[in-house]
This record gives C-alpha cells, structure tokens and sequence, in this order.
C-alpha cells in the first residue's frame, strides 16, 4: 500500500507540519496499445500474495494521461506501442521493451484480438520477473483475460511467453528491466517544478547545492519513518537548518505514487499543500533526494527540500 505524502513549510524558526493524503497513480502498458496512466480514486493497487484479486473499480471515472515515456527506458525494438493489428498466433507486435525497475504496470495482449478464452503466462528468468498476478488489477479496472501484472524483482532480461490453452494464440516478447537513472531523475524533478512555476509566471528554482546533501539523506530516513520527524526524533530541518531570517519547505512522496519525475510531481501537484510549497513564492532554491529500494516496502522514495539559502 503506498505511503500518504505530506508536507511541512517552515515559516519561522518553528515547523509547522501539515498532513495531506496524496493521490493514487496507477500506469498500464498495453504493448501496442498505447502506454499511459490511469488516475483512480482508490486506496491502494498493491497486490500481495495473500491476496491477488480485488474489488473492480468503475472505469469510466479514471482520467487517462499519455506519459508512457516515463516509463520506458528505450524505444521497444521489433513494433511500436501503436495500436494496431496481430497476425496468424500472435499476441503482440513489439519483440521487445526496456523498462525502469520502478514501473508498475499491467502487461496486456493486443487491442485488437477479443476475448482470448483462457490463457497461460511464463517468465524465463524468475529473477527479473519471478511471475504473474492471476487476475491483473482488476479492481484498477484491467481485464484479467487479457492483462498480468508482473512481479519485478531485479535487473536483467527475461522472456515472456504467453498463449491460450486452446492452442491458437503462443507469442513471446523480451523483456529488460533497467534500474532508474536517479541522478538524472533528481534534476527532471526540478525542472518539472520550474515548468509548473512558469505557467503561473513564478521564477525558475535554482539547483540547492547548500541543501543537496540533506534531500539525499531525508529520502534514505523515510524508508525508516515516514514522517517530517528524523528517525532521531528532531525535526526534518534539522538536517539542513535554516538560519534566522531564511525559510525552508519539505515535500515527501513514497510508493507507487511516485514512481518516476512526471508522477511524483503529478502527486505532488494534484495536492493542495505540496503544490503550494511548489508554487510558493518564498522559495529560491530546491534540492531532491530519491532513493529506490527494491527490498523496501515502499521501494520509491523522494524529497524536495525548498529553501532561500
């Protein structure tokens, strides 16, 4: 279950912590298709497990949001995500697809084959992806005859095969799993937070060397406590304190929330509070910690620390 982002402007020398529930994105790439996100009211899309099926949502209230680059770390080889055609036994056109570690998404079979009856789902390499939810996410509103959700576990390439029980449909595509380039997506970060400051006419934030080091480390402590209390139980801007005169802002975001620049900022945005740190006029600078790690609950973690020094 993703964790709740929350927020902390600090108007003085004194914090004052205000908490406010993100919202839930969920991204889907149906190969062929078309990659995007689907935007649900909805508490958690987390499948255990212990629990693999779920309550389906209405679809008609998800908003559709084409960033499916976000997503895929290279052009896929052998077809495109166009929505098209298969032919003969096939299931897809694309052979194969690098993603990001991070992603969280459905693997769906071509748009145009119907309702294909019962089918079967292999990965050749447990150790990149060990296996398939059997019923998808359904309750995010993804048909389970015709989408999985996979369990990405690590890095490296696997083959995935997959085909009806009647005997009439076999494909396979390969797939690449890469981790996230974290540097870089630190610094996409700030520049979509600058691209929003400008639709309002605000000034660009400029990079926070003084306060890069402690983004870093508050990304690393919430894995721990997720909170604006440090896991030592002073106050998160302890960790780059301001002195008299300057301000400072804290933003948090954990789980499948945020897993990529677009969709943290997405949630960020799309919440009262954390946009007015973003939007904020006080701010002259900004620095971002993200960490990814897999063998967390949460696995993504990011924070935007806002100052004037």
């Amino acid at each position: 279950m993703p964790k709740q982002t929350r927020i902390t402007i600090l108007l003085s020398l004194n914090a004052v912590a205000i908490l406010v529930a993100g919202i839930l994105i969920a991204s889907a790439i149906g190969i062929n298709g078309g990659g995007h996100f689907r935007v649900v009211d909805e508490k958690s899309d987390t499948i255990t497990d212990e629990d693999a099926s779920a309550e389906l949502i209405d679809p008609a209230s998800e908003t559709i949001i084409d960033i499916s680059t976000d997503y895929t770390a290279s052009t896929p080889t052998g077809g495109s995500f166009d929505t098209g055609t298969v032919s003969g036994s096939e299931l897809w056109n694309a052979t194969a697809i690098t993603i990001y570690q991070t992603a969280n998404i459905d693997l769906c079979i071509n748009d145009s084959i119907g309702n294909p009856g019962e089918m079967y789902w292999q990965t050749s390499n447990p150790a990149v992806i060990k296996g398939f939810y059997a019923d998808a996410r359904t309750r995010l509103g993804y048909d389970s005859s015709r989408c999985r959700y996979p369990a990405i576990v690590g890095t490296g390439t696997t083959t995935i095969t997959a085909g009806t029980t009647d005997g009439l449909k076999r494909d396979t595509i390969t797939i690449t799993v890469v981790e996230p380039p974290v540097d870089q997506w630190k610094r996409e970060v700030l520049d979509l937070v600058n691209a929003e400051r400008a639709k309002i006419n605000l000034p660009a934030l400029s990079w926070g060397d003084t306060c890069e080091e402690a983004a870093q480390i508050r990304a690393k402590e919430i894995i721990e406590l997720y909170a604006h209390q440090r896991p030592d139980g002073s106050s998160w801007d302890t960790v780059c304190k301001p002195t008299p005169g300057n301000t400072a802002g804290e933003n948090l975001a954990a789980g499948n929330t945020a897993v990529s620049p677009a969709t943290v900022v997405q949630t960020w945005m799309d919440s009262d509070s954390h946009r007015a740190n973003i939007l904020s006029d006080k701010f002259t600078k900004m620095a971002v910690g993200f960490v990814f790690d897999p063998n967390s609950k949460y696995k993504t973690y990011w924070s935007e620390f806002f100052s004037t020094y």
